[in-house]
């Protein structure tokens, strides 16, 4: 007899029955530091007042109605997105892999409209991450996520990150946009150069090619600033947003310039959940949090205080963690250790972080954290390495 719930996760032993700010309260009657935010999502922390006031009171009043309406939240929420970031439009979903699809459709969308529609193919890049539906597993240039799924969607060129050269060599007539991560989170933390993003967006202007960044992880503050491409000083044609987009609601936005969202006409796309009045209302809150004077700032600050603490115990404890990667509150340790062992132990002493690739542990605390926060991390990760080198 199998378990009535699907086998596909193997959860660790252990359940929440409240969440306050940067902490969780287990089933076993402990308190836990939340270094993992739901992998990046709960970045304002848990039970945030104006994240439940905004919930609790668009639940009361209408929680859905249908595309086939107007839904002014979404008007608002666009106007919002729109202001602060690049983007001259916003589509609204649930997740974020069903942002990067509606990204990769705007791709070939663009192309056809203009009478190419050979230009179908992306170019991605090894060991990144972009959702698990059938499109963005193909997408990610990972082996272990294609493993008993059949053959790959078609329309995928992978070559490694930072080789700009291996990027031109892939291009072909049949070449319609990039695909990337900012910074490879699932992959371990790894930080795309920014010469690199620069020039992917220089070989894109060149090429006639639409640039596309995933800022599903990396986006809504992760590296202090609202998106990534910000540290840059260029801006990507078509963006993934999701996870701290809804702190723990679900919802998902493509965000895209105004050539590439003129060539989305009526029924090219669309969603029934995708933009519904909840989700609206969390996250319209959520960007308004995000979006106040100083905010930002105090998650830069935050994150140098952080870094600057993590430094000292990959210092002294070189046996245990090789490497810091990262930028603002977006940060991995590379392990000499098994990641997994460091986990664990981190759990014993009541913290919890993420699983990264490359053998990584990554940190991703809301974006709240205070410095007493800082130091009851950084005091229970220095006796979880005193315990693994001893």
């Amino acid at each position: 007899m199998i378990s009535p719930l699907l086998s596909n996760y193997a959860p660790a032993d252990l359940s929440f029955d409240k969440g306050e700010g940067a902490y969780l309260f287990g089933n076993d009657g402990r308190r836990y530091l939340d270094f993992f935010a739901g992998i990046a999502v709960t970045s304002l922390g848990h039970a945030h007042p104006k994240i439940t006031e905004a919930l609790s009171k668009q639940a009361s009043n209408l929680m859905h109605i249908s595309n086939l309406f107007r839904i002014p939240g979404q008007e608002e929420l666009a106007k919002k997105l729109v202001d602060n970031t690049f983007a001259d439009a916003a589509y609204f979903c649930n997740s974020g892999a069903e942002a990067n699809e509606c990204g990769l459709k705007m791709i070939r969308k663009y192309f056809s409209t203009n009478g190419q529609p050979e230009r179908y193919r992306v170019i991605a890049f090894e060991n990144s991450f972009h959702g698990r539906t059938l499109a963005t597993i193909a997408a990610a240039g990972q082996d272990k996520l294609l493993e008993g799924f059949g053959p790959p969607m078609d329309g995928f060129d992978h070559v490694p990150v930072g080789d700009i050269e291996a990027v031109k060599q892939a291009i072909t007539p049949e070449t319609a946009g990039v695909l990337i991560e900012p910074i490879l989170g699932e992959g371990g933390i790894q930080v795309v150069e920014p010469e690199f993003l620069r020039q992917l967006r220089k070989l894109c202007d060149e090429e006639g090619l639409l640039l596309m960044f995933d800022e599903i992880q990396t986006g809504m503050g992760r590296t202090g600033k609202l998106f990534a491409y910000e540290h840059l000083g260029i801006a990507p044609d078509i963006m993934s947003s999701a996870k701290a987009l809804g702190n723990g609601f679900p919802v998902g936005a493509c965000l895209a310039v105004e050539k590439v969202a003129v060539c989305m006409t009526v029924g090219s796309h669309g969603s029934t959940y995708g933009g519904n009045p909840l989700a609206m209302a969390v996250a319209g809150a959520v960007v308004d949090i995000m979006t106040e004077d100083g905010f930002m700032e105090r998650v830069q600050q935050t994150g140098n205080h952080l870094r600057q603490a993590l430094h000292g115990v990959v210092d002294r404890y070189p046996s245990v963690i090789e490497e810091l990667r990262g930028v603002g509150l977006h940060l991995g340790l590379k392990c000499k250790v098994e990641n997994g062992a460091l986990i664990q132990t981190l759990i014993k002493h009541g913290v919890l972080t993420a699983k990264g690739g490359d053998n990584v542990v990554r940190l991703l605390p809301p974006l709240i954290i205070d410095e007493a926060q800082i130091n009851e991390f950084i005091t229970a990760l220095e006796q979880a390495c005193e315990e693994l080198s001893s």
